[in-house]
């Protein structure tokens, strides 16, 4: 007992110790660079320059964030509900799945910075468009995800349930959706962090405030160490974002502690 609570002791210290390592590293050739590189101070500032220019300007970051954040969570919730409905859809009938999944590939592959100019376009410069690029940046991940978790649940336990009386609902709610959770979570991590960046592009190409807005801003004016100082917050954002659902994910899938 006491060697397997050391081992994970072990392994919760190696998984932190690494990462801390590597970031360390990341840090230092940045600040090498900075030093001995023949790159302009004001194009490549070290670190803590960068640092702070986040402290300096943290006020207007958070005001900034604050908006970025409304519109990757709503889009994302958008995201998801969408996600859902199709993976059902395609569940439920085989010829919309046919027919409805090279579509599904075929949106993918236009760059949302080609898509969001229009988008502001047609519905202006407020909230819509960015809740829309969000929400056609992260819905696909979800619906595929889902797809592949309800499609991978045991047949033999489908033909159980239907064999027992259970109807297309209950299949679906006690079995199928409950296989699909891992995969969901999964898929919610990829579309947590692109809800960030569609959020970030859709300000970029048209918007009054938002991290998008001011990382452009700061660099038509040059302040590099504010646009590299948005860039890390907006990476940390994502982090934090993906924490949020892997904390999630523990609390809503129990039997994987069981497995573990």
């Amino acid at each position: 007992m006491t060697n397997s609570k050391t081992k994970k002791a072990l392994s919760l210290l190696y998984k932190i110790i690494v990462p801390i390592v590597f970031i360390g590293l990341f840090f230092g050739i940045w600040q090498i660079l900075c030093e001995y590189s023949s790159i302009p101070r004001i194009i490549l500032p070290t670190p803590a320059e960068t640092f702070n220019a986040f402290i300096a300007r943290n006020a207007l970051i958070m005001y900034h964030t604050k908006i970025t954040l409304i519109e990757a969570l709503l889009g994302l919730v958008f995201g998801v509900l969408v996600g859902f409905v199709l993976a059902l859809l395609m569940d439920s009938f085989k010829l919309f799945s046919y027919g409805f999944k090279p579509l599904l590939v075929i949106s993918q592959t236009i760059p949302t910075i080609v898509i969001a100019p229009l988008f502001v376009m047609w519905l202006g410069y407020g909230i819509e468009p960015k809740v829309l690029i969000v929400a056609l940046t992260t819905f696909f991940p979800i619906a595929i995800g889902l797809n592949d978790g309800y499609q991978s649940a045991d047949k033999d336990m489908i033909d159980l349930m239907r064999a027992m009386g259970s109807n297309k609902m209950q299949v679906f709610w006690y079995l199928k959706m409950p296989n699909a959770l891992p995969n969901f979570f999964s898929s919610l991590k990829i579309s947590a962090t692109y809800a960030i960046v569609g959020a970030v592009i859709s300000e970029w190409v048209g918007a009054t405030a938002g991290l998008g807005f001011y990382i452009q801003r700061a660099q038509r004016v040059y302040a590099y160490d504010t646009m590299f100082a948005i860039i890390f917050w907006i990476i940390t954002l994502s982090l934090l974002l993906m924490l949020c659902v892997e904390i999630l994910k523990k609390c809503l899938i129990h039997w994987e502690k069981k497995e573990n």
